[in-house]
């Protein structure tokens, strides 16, 4: 396989990318806004000054219309779309799962993919919906592999330099996404999208959707480039792309604007129901929301306000990762929905493989509620306290005082983390700025990991100096057995 996916930046399990297709570089994580040759509500040469880099076409459309057919055999797919940067094709599985059947078989849609000049094409797998029988998972699942290898044993025998996904497929059913993925990663394949999770989104499933990517992502290649079928609403970029999502198509932006809906980055409100605009996007900015919604073009306006939101979502997201606080996006964007709610409680389940890709040191962690005190930060301190060796006296206190001298260790309680020496105060992720009232997780999570600490240091004889009221938390009772506890007071 060549090598096309350079991995330049990481923060959690995201990274900043660059993708190499035939019509140049994309830098990822990116948006590829679908365009319809038969309705466009937006310019495709227009596209790149949203942010655009790369567009996404169904070239199952294309191939039932006879005069795009044959303009795109004739000119190529750049010429018939107006845009000469990359163009991915989907391969008609969408109307697939819709109608039942399409026009068209697997190699005939490769072929006609690669004979229009696509970037990236797909083959014709079936996307299954979420929570069907797992028998017809199953054999969905089997036809979807059949037809990858077909596809791929093809191309591999054509001189084309088209670039070509695998589809990861297997419904709601972890175990079955975890065998595609590792099964197409066999077969390999130059991109590798989630697919069928648009029923999840829709349906605000994201504890479920992130299950999904989890168990995709978890058993590729950690370089793969990954794809997330049909996500397209800013609201779970973040969230996505902390779990190594490194791709988005997006339709959103013109079919919400035909309904006359307006993206936000929280959520999407009807246009009619809007006094004023929350937006400072070139079209939110030089309209009035009265203007805005009795201009002609309003739809116009509005698929452009989507595409703007949508990518000032993507280069907040890339600043994050360079700046190594993207968790603490994730964790302001997911506080947008109950359900989104729901989906960064269930990504921090998956911490532990989070942290092994995570980089060691970032900015400074901000503590942003009790889903933090599950950080694969946390996860790796307590993973590394064995590396401590403490022995003789030693203090364990919230801050420096004139009795930390008669100790030989002076050691910092620092919720959500614990207990670490004092000379890490001002190292990462020790250096955290946490809330003053601390919640149940930060002080349960802390005193766990003091609990680990004075146990793996029998030799040390602790003095535990805390706050009064947590003097009795369940754990405490424990950590009395180990060690002096004293009731902090201000003048210690």
């Amino acid at each position: 396989m060549p090598h096309i996916f350079d991995i330049i930046r990481k923060d959690a399990n995201a990274r900043i990318g660059k993708l190499k297709t035939p019509h140049g570089i994309v830098e990822t994580p990116t948006v590829m806004p679908v365009i319809n040759p038969n309705i466009r509500i937006i310019d495709p040469s227009k596209m790149r000054k949203f942010g655009a880099e790369i567009l996404i076409a169904n070239s199952y459309i294309i191939y039932r219309n006879e005069k795009l057919a044959s303009f795109a055999l004739e000119k190529g797919l750049h010429e018939l779309i107006g845009f000469d940067g990359p163009i991915m094709t989907d391969s008609g599985s969408f109307q697939l799962s819709v109608y039942g059947e399409v026009e068209i078989n697997n190699i005939e849609v490769i072929k006609f993919q690669q004979e229009i000049g696509s970037d990236i094409g797909v083959p014709l797998d079936i996307p299954t919906p979420p929570f069907v029988s797992r028998s017809r998972a199953e054999s969905e699942l089997e036809t979807t592999l059949n037809r990858l290898r077909e596809a791929k044993d093809y191309t591999q025998k054509t001189d084309s330099d088209m670039l070509l996904s695998g589809p990861i497929q297997g419904s709601t059913y972890t175990d079955l996404r975890g065998k595609s993925a590792r099964e197409v990663s066999d077969i390999g394949f130059d991109l590798y999208p989630i697919g069928a999770v648009v029923p999840l989104m829709e349906s605000y499933r994201y504890k479920d959707l992130v299950n999904v990517i989890a168990a995709s992502k978890n058993n590729l290649s950690k370089t793969a480039p990954v794809h997330l079928f049909g996500a397209g609403h800013p609201m779970i970029f973040a969230l996505a792309v902390s779990l190594g999502v490194d791709l988005f198509d997006s339709a959103a932006y013109a079919l919400y604007a035909k309904d006359g809906r307006y993206i936000t980055t929280e959520g999407t409100h009807h246009l009619s129901n809007l006094n004023y605009l929350p937006c400072v996007c070139p079209i939110c900015s030089s309209h009035t929301a009265n203007e805005f919604k009795s201009a002609k073009n309003y739809k116009e306006l509005l698929a452009q306000h989507n595409l703007f939101v949508t990518f000032a979502e993507i280069r907040h997201i890339k600043q994050a990762i360079r700046d190594g606080n993207l968790l603490e996006l994730v964790e302001l964007r997911c506080r947008a929905h109950p359900y989104l709610l729901d989906g960064l409680k269930e990504m921090y389940a998956h911490s532990s493989s989070m942290e092994l890709f995570d980089p060691a040191s970032k900015s400074t962690f901000f503590y942003c509620g009790p889903e933090s005190a599950n950080r694969p930060e946390i996860l790796r301190f307590k993973k590394r306290m064995n590396r401590f060796t403490i022995e003789g006296s030693a203090i364990i206190r919230i801050k420096s005082s004139n009795e930390d001298e008669k100790y030989d260790n002076v050691l910092t309680f620092k919720p959500p983390f614990g207990s670490m020496p004092s000379e890490l105060d001002e190292v990462y992720p020790f250096n955290a700025e946490v809330v003053k009232e601390h919640d149940y997780e930060s002080i349960n999570s802390a005193l766990l990991n003091t609990l680990q600490l004075i146990q793996l240091n029998p030799n040390a004889k602790f003095t535990f100096v805390i706050e009064k009221k947590h003097l009795h938390h369940p754990l405490m009772e424990e950590i009395k057995k180990k060690a002096e506890v004293i009731e902090y007071i201000s003048k210690f």
